[in-house]
């Protein structure tokens, strides 16, 4: 079928999306099926604290008080078993608010420094919070996710990341060794592989499950199955002795203020605006 036939077919769906806001072009962000780059012309801070984080991390990792190993014993954190005792309740948010049509939006289109990893459309996220900032209006929609990540010691992050089929996210590292990552298992496809090499290591996800690890060490994910993959990552802070506590606050001070998080979070805001105009 022609796309004209379905637009001829679907004239009310043609005039939703007329008026839909452009979101890329607010933010800049590459069409889909474009390829994977580099944003050019990143913030002299952006691109002067990726140089430096290599000299932090080690500073930091001196002081840790949990293993510098890329995945971690759940164990060593025991409020995990919150996330792994209501991951039901959590996953029929995501079906009932983050899975809905375009309310997730592509992370390549509000992130212009995931565009190198992120293809459109094929890795979106539904955030709740993001570098300390809350998405009020996403938080209200999900209140038992919401409640479950209050708790969270340290709490940083909280997202539900969602992986279209066929999805492969290249090799890459974590901003700063001063936080640490959750996912929580929520829809996981069983008719292929899904799974991630962090550093030299494979794991997959699976339903229900919890899987701490470190993304300071390079890693890389394949969704090679027919469905979407969906779990909810949390990034909290890790736990430091001094001076490391000292060095991590003073260098998420400076990426809490930097475009790195200010050009998401405003593009976040103004996806969820667009969203609301739709009744979506």
């Amino acid at each position: 079928m022609s796309v004209r036939t379905s637009a001829a077919i679907h004239p009310e769906a043609n005039r939703a999306a007329a008026r839909l806001p452009d979101i890329t072009a607010v933010s800049g962000a590459p069409r889909a099926g474009a390829p994977l780059r580099a944003e050019r012309g990143r913030p002299l801070i952006v691109r002067f604290g990726k140089h430096l984080r290599g000299v932090f991390d080690r500073l930091i990792a001196s002081s840790s008080q949990a293993a510098n190993d890329p995945v971690l014993d759940v164990r060593d954190f025991p409020w995990t078993a919150a996330l792994r005792d209501n991951w039901q309740a959590i996953r029929d948010e995501v079906v009932a608010v983050a899975l809905r049509r375009d309310a997730a939006p592509s992370l390549a289109t509000i992130s212009p420094d995931h565009r190198a990893i992120a293809e459109v459309d094929m890795w979106r996220s539904f955030f709740l919070w993001g570098y300390g900032y809350p998405v009020d209006e996403n938080l209200v929609r999900c209140p038992a996710t919401a409640k479950v990540v209050g708790q969270v010691p340290g709490l940083n992050s909280a997202f539900f990341s969602i992986l279209a089929p066929g999805t492969h996210i290249p090799d890459h590292r974590g901003v700063t060794k001063a936080l640490i990552t959750c996912h929580l298992g929520l829809i996981v496809p069983k008719d292929g592989d899904v799974r991630m090499r962090i550093d030299d290591r494979i794991v997959r996800w699976a339903e229900g499950e919890t899987l701490v690890f470190d993304d300071t060490y390079n890693h890389e994910i394949w969704n090679d199955t027919d469905g979407t993959r969906v779990v909810l990552l949390v990034q909290f802070e890790r736990p430091l002795r001094q001076p490391g506590k000292w060095i991590a606050d003073a260098f998420m001070r400076l990426v809490r203020r930097s475009a790195f998080v200010q050009e998401a979070r405003d593009n976040v805001l103004r996806w969820n605006a667009a969203m609301k105009q739709m009744n979506i």
